[in-house]
């Protein structure tokens, strides 16, 4: 005679073949249930995602202002030794080097003889397509935004750096 605990009326009486015994209660999750935990993350996902991906862009937004701003400073610099801003630097319009980053890449214009310039940053990859930031010898700011993000404007009076939605610097 083996030695055995009695059962709880809550445990199921499980058969020779590993089965529950006729009419008794099975565990686990019903389909209905398993719909309903997707159902729930798709919607926390869809909400999560989106505002991940802005995270990262205002991040990535800021390589191009913190780059305007050093070059403008190195175009000073350059004026200042020089007495132009015309050199054979960045594309052969500038005095000083635009080094293109992972996010934007740099040109520089110059006009009048030399005594003025346009720098500009223009978004190159992932979430900053469709961005462009420019800086002038006047400490004039523009920003340029992409028409197909939510929620993501220019400036009015588009007098500074967007990094943020709804057109804010």
């Amino acid at each position: 005679m083996e030695n055995r605990l009695p059962l709880a009326p809550s445990t199921q009486t499980i058969r020779e073949n590993g089965a529950a015994a006729c009419g008794e209660q099975q565990s686990g999750f019903t389909l209905i249930e398993m719909m309903i935990t997707v159902a729930i993350v798709a919607i926390l996902a869809a909400i999560a995602i989106p505002s991940y991906q802005d995270y990262v862009r205002r991040g990535q937004l800021t390589d191009a202002t913190n780059a305007l701003a050093n070059l403008r400073v190195q175009m000073e610099q350059f004026y200042q030794d020089n007495r132009t801003y015309a050199g054979n630097q960045c594309g052969g319009a500038c005095g000083v080097a635009c080094a293109n980053t992972q996010y934007f890449q740099y040109t520089c214009q110059t006009a009048n003889n030399g005594q003025s310039f346009t720098l500009t940053a223009n978004g190159s990859g992932g979430l900053t397509t469709g961005f462009a930031y420019t800086i002038n010898e006047q400490n004039a700011r523009t920003s340029a935004v992409p028409n197909n993000l939510s929620g993501w404007s220019a400036p009015n009076p588009n007098t500074c750096w967007v990094t943020k939605k709804g057109g804010q610097c």
